[in-house]
């Protein structure tokens, strides 16, 4: 089984662009600024909803939200950790945890500007493959 798209919420939505597009680089398939964000991510879609909107079942599908940060992970090799650590921090982007897993996986973690919680995870956290 795959997962075909994730969801996050986040009420300012340019500003979630301005992140996911402008700072992570994952290409926009779709913005409205009213309501949501669609942004492809490597064989899935990741969509950044505005909360207050849809929780009214309003667009033909039923009416869902959260209250409170998300959390997402991307994987990253500990290279390509290091790299994002780097162009986090100079946008000034803190990373709010670090972890040294007990099988040998890293993470780290981030917030967006809403305050979901984002975590770069080498992909042997769960199993898939060894950490570079």
């Amino acid at each position: 089984m795959h997962v075909l798209e994730s969801v996050l919420y986040a009420e300012d939505l340019e500003a979630a662009r301005s992140f996911y597009v402008g700072l992570l680089g994952l290409p926009e398939i779709m913005f409205d600024p009213d309501r949501d964000l669609f942004l492809r991510c490597d064989g899935s879609v990741l969509i950044i909803f505005k909360a207050s909107k849809t929780i009214v079942a309003d667009a033909g599908v039923p009416g869902h939200g959260a209250v409170g940060p998300g959390h997402l992970a991307f994987s990253a090799s500990c290279e390509e950790i290091e790299d994002w650590r780097a162009k986090l921090l100079a946008v000034n982007v803190p990373v709010i945890q670090e972890i040294d897993w007990k099988n040998g996986a890293k993470s780290i973690y981030f917030h967006d500007p809403a305050g979901n919680v984002l975590e770069f995870a080498t992909p042997n956290l769960w199993g898939f493959a060894k950490a570079e």
